[in-house]
C-alpha cells in the first residue's frame, strides 16, 4: 500500500500544530500495519464527504482519506470542526 498525500493535505498539514505533525507518522505506520485497528477509529463518512473515510490522529484531529485501489490518498487533515462544517 502506498500512502499519497494530496496537494490540499500538504497545505493543511503545514498549518497543523507541531504536536500533531509529530503524531502523524506514527499513526500512519499503525494504519499501514492494520488500517482497522481500534485506535484509529477508521470509518466511512456520509453526506458531502460520502465515499471518503476518516481516521483519528488525536482526540480532535482527523485525517480524511480516499482508497484508490491498493493505494490511499490523504485528502484533508484538521480538527473535527474544521473538516465537518
Amino acid at each position: 500500500m502506498f500512502i499519497i498525500p494530496s496537494k490540499q493535505f500538504k497545505k493543511m498539514f503545514r498549518k497543523c500544530p507541531p504536536e500533531i505533525k509529530a503524531k502523524v507518522p506514527a499513526r500512519l505506520k499503525v494504519f499501514q500495519a492494520n488500517k482497522y485497528t481500534a485506535i484509529l477509529n477508521n470509518h466511512a463518512l456520509i453526506g458531502k464527504l460520502q465515499g471518503l473515510r476518516s481516521i483519528n490522529i488525536s482526540g480532535d484531529y482527523r485525517i480524511i482519506f480516499e482508497e484508490s485501489g491498493e493505494d490511499v490518498v490523504l485528502v484533508m487533515i484538521g480538527t473535527h470542526s474544521q473538516l465537518y462544517k
